[in-house]
């Protein structure tokens, strides 16, 4: 896994990774990985994989029942909105490859009856309440405050097998050098 800081001018892709830097003083991405699945000409839109809500899916979705699988908070915008990434092509060939293994999105419709059916493997699956978004340009604002750690790529084990607490930690830590510090900083600077 490569990565990439402010210092080194860089153009991230989908499929790449925000790690959030240890001190970020935004609660929406505190302690954050923040999957790319789209950055061009019109800005820059992902989930972060490691903020778990309180509610599940069958809470929210009334179309669905006995389907207890956590939602996480994919961002701060609409968060009115489910949307999902996955590792199930052949179940669900319409959604888009973001690299690593990772697909994002597909027929909605054909999700919520796969469900019902019991067709689906939960752990093939995440799903989103909201998303992240940056216009034209506002990510490379944050790049050049050193807000982000940009990390080339992120495999499907890593996203859907790791306890999404232990994420953000594990993913710096595979980056090694300084990155393996800044994983152990604590979250409160104080107790230091």
């Amino acid at each position: 896994m490569d990565y990439f800081h402010s210092k080194q001018k860089f153009n991230p892709e989908k499929g790449d990774v925000l790690i959030s830097e240890p001190y970020l003083p935004d609660p929406n991405f505190e302690r954050t990985v923040v999957l790319i699945c789209e950055h061009d000409e019109n800005g820059t839109f992902g989930y972060v994989l490691n903020k778990a809500s309180d509610a599940t899916f069958e809470e929210v979705i009334d179309q669905v029942s006995d389907f207890k699988e956590k939602l996480f908070i994919g961002g701060p915008v609409q968060q009115d909105t489910l949307h999902f990434i996955h590792r199930a092509p052949d179940l669900m060939p319409e959604g888009k490859d973001v690299g690593g293994g990772i697909f994002w999105g597909g027929d909605y419709d054909k999700l919520l009856s796969m469900i019902d059916l019991k067709q689906i493997n939960p752990r093939d699956f995440r799903f989103f309440l909201g998303y992240s978004g940056w216009a034209v340009g506002q990510l490379e604002e944050e790049l050049e405050a050193k807000s982000w750690i940009v990390c080339k790529g992120i495999s499907a084990q890593r996203v859907f097998d790791i306890d999404e607490s232990l994420l953000w930690k594990d993913v710096l830590e595979s980056l090694g050098g300084k990155f393996k510090m800044f994983a152990n900083y604590p979250a409160d600077p104080n107790m230091n």
